[in-house]
């Protein structure tokens, strides 16, 4: 009798025995889980908090604390920080509590440097500015070159040595470190490389030497990152429009044109570019040379934005005769042809039968020429034939 009970109950006790097994194990996993996330969750959730002398520095010179947390939190954590240093630097050198609690949420990483550093700094960007005013100026606009790391002193210094030694004016210099801050961190060789490079590329253009220095200080005016291009990249680009018809005057107006840009550019994209040009105008090679010599935009535009832009201007009307005589209008986007061209059209201009430099320019060139025909439009001519109307 007990052999029948005991086989009678043993499947219940399996089943309950199955399931005891289960719930350990799964109480054991979810415990394991438990375990795991209290040791691994520290270490990655663990946020230090900030430092209450930074924030209350940074917070009495009215810089918007809830601006330096999102974009660089980080630095609010940090210790030891300068802050009443930093600004009576910026102080010091004029400049005023708005334009110190600007550059502090520009760039909060200043209040990292050491005293010394940004003493050294300010001395070092002293030779190659006017005034401390000038140099205030570009630390408003640059605070990341200005508050550079302590390890690019030395390359700085003998970088500004080497383009002192050029005669180059003060301002390109100090234009060049605040714009292009990467070519004076590295050493000075390397840009001599480069500007060696530019010099013998405009004698053998045909330049003359004695206007070299100015030619030199307006490119680097206009794109200081030229510096950081690699020479060989010049000479590709440049032997690649000589071999397409170019003369050496030509490519010395299309170098100044092109501000430095030409390195930026390779062979196969600008023969890409020249052939779908030259097909869609229907021009003769001769003829498209002097129409890139007016837009050399043409050389660094891909095929599908001219051809968005040649689609934008044939179907408002324009056609390819007047696109070839003014060829700037390719620089503007569509949605600005557009624009101007509706603009146009409400004072009685039509561009299909006119001329189309009243579409070109800049923003401030068209505003003139919508200008004029605006009082044209409001102010009719006098003429001084017209009888004149009295009362009776």
């Amino acid at each position: 009798m007990q052999c029948k009970n005991s086989t009678a109950h043993r499947p219940v006790d399996c089943a309950n025995m199955l399931r005891l097994v289960t719930t350990s194990l799964c109480l054991y996993c979810q415990r394991a889980q438990v375990t795991s996330l209290l040791i691994t969750r520290p270490c990655s959730s663990i946020v230090q908090e900030e430092n209450p002398l930074a924030v209350s520095a940074l917070y009495d010179l009215s810089v918007d604390i809830s601006k330096v947390r999102k974009l660089k939190g980080w630095v609010l954590r940090q210790s030891p920080v300068y802050v009443n240093e930093t600004a009576a630097l910026l102080r010091d050198m004029g400049a005023s509590g708005p334009v110190i609690a600007r550059v502090l949420e520009l760039h909060p990483e200043a209040i990292l440097c050491k005293p010394d550093q940004m003493e050294a700094q300010k001395k070092l960007w002293m030779s190659v500015c006017t005034s401390q005013k000038d140099l205030v100026g570009i630390i408003e606009k640059f605070p990341t070159s200005f508050f550079s790391s302590s390890s690019d002193h030395d390359s700085q210094k003998a970088n500004i040595a080497y383009f002192q030694t050029l005669h180059l004016n003060k301002r390109v210099i100090s234009k060049l470190m605040a714009s292009a801050p990467q070519s004076f961190s590295r050493p000075a060789k390397q840009n001599e490389v480069m500007i060696q490079t530019l010099q013998e590329t405009y004698l053998d253009l045909g330049g003359k030497e004695d206007n070299m220095k100015t030619w030199l200080q307006k490119l680097l005016t206009q794109n200081p990152y030229v510096l950081l291009k690699l020479p060989e990249a010049l000479h590709d680009n440049l032997a690649f429009l000589r071999n397409v018809g170019f003369t050496g005057d030509e490519l010395l107006r299309l170098l100044s044109k092109l501000k430095g840009y030409v390195t930026e550019l390779n062979p196969e994209s600008m023969r890409l570019t020249l052939n779908y040009s030259q097909e869609t105008l229907g021009c003769t090679e001769a003829e498209l040379r002097q129409i890139v010599l007016q837009c050399p935009a043409l050389l660094y535009y891909s095929v599908p934005i001219l051809a968005d832009r040649f689609k934008g201007l044939l179907t408002a009307g324009v056609s390819m005769e007047q696109i070839m005589e003014t060829p700037t209008v390719l620089e503007l986007t569509t949605q600005i042809i557009q624009y101007r061209i509706q603009k146009l059209r409400s004072f009685g201009y039509d561009v299909r039968s006119g001329s189309l430099e009243v579409l070109d320019g800049t923003k401030k060139d068209f505003e003139m020429s919508y200008g004029k025909l605006h009082l044209r439009r409001e102010r009719p001519l006098f003429n001084p034939v017209a009888p004149l109307r009295t009362e009776d």
